[in-house]
């Protein structure tokens, strides 16, 4: 049986209507190992992390974000999920896990982008960069439904765009946002 790493990315953002440069959005990405991926999160935490999308061109993460929303946030979740894959070394297939169709179909290039182009450039250059180096592909999780891993992206994204820091893992439940 092939090792196999899941990845569970989320992006929120703090209304989502007339967004702009100044709208707050957040991502969340969870690195699950040892899951059968067959029940509602099994499997332990191999690292996880979180932070803003950032929409100002000047500063140094820009990846091309040119606002903040869901949408935004998502693809920034699974670009930093697809950094992570390319510094930590490892060759372990990787799914990665969203409730965002837009962002696997995005990523992959599937669906041509309407808007963020820069950014789906950039997501889908680094999709491209990890496919070459090991197996990686995407699946499609019910957003909201109780399942324990894309929750947890789920609290880190809505933490960070609220700039709050996540509860610990050991006091946080599922549904927490």
């Amino acid at each position: 049986m092939n090792v196999m790493l899941y990845i569970y990315v989320d992006g929120s953002c703090l209304g989502n209507q007339n967004v702009d440069k100044e709208t707050p959005a957040g991502w969340g990405v969870v690195i699950i190992k040892d899951s059968n991926d067959l029940g509602r999160g099994n499997g332990d935490i191999l690292h996880e992390f979180h932070g803003k999308v950032i929409t100002n061109n000047d500063e140094e993460n820009f990846i091309g974000a040119e606002v903040g929303s869901n949408n935004t946030a998502e693809l920034t979740a699974f670009a930093e999920a697809l950094r992570w894959c390319l510094t930590e070394g490892g060759d372990e297939d990787i799914i990665i896990k969203t409730d965002s169709q837009y962002a696997g179909n995005q990523a992959t290039g599937n669906w041509k982008a309407k808007a963020n182009r820069e950014l789906v450039s950039h997501v889908q250059n680094l999709w491209n960069e990890v496919s070459e180096l090991r197996g990686l592909s995407w699946e499609h999780v019910k957003a909201h439904s109780g399942h324990r891993w894309n929750e947890r992206a789920d609290h880190l994204a809505i933490r960070a765009a609220s700039d709050e820091t996540p509860e610990s893992l050991s006091f946080w439940k599922p549904g927490q946002r």
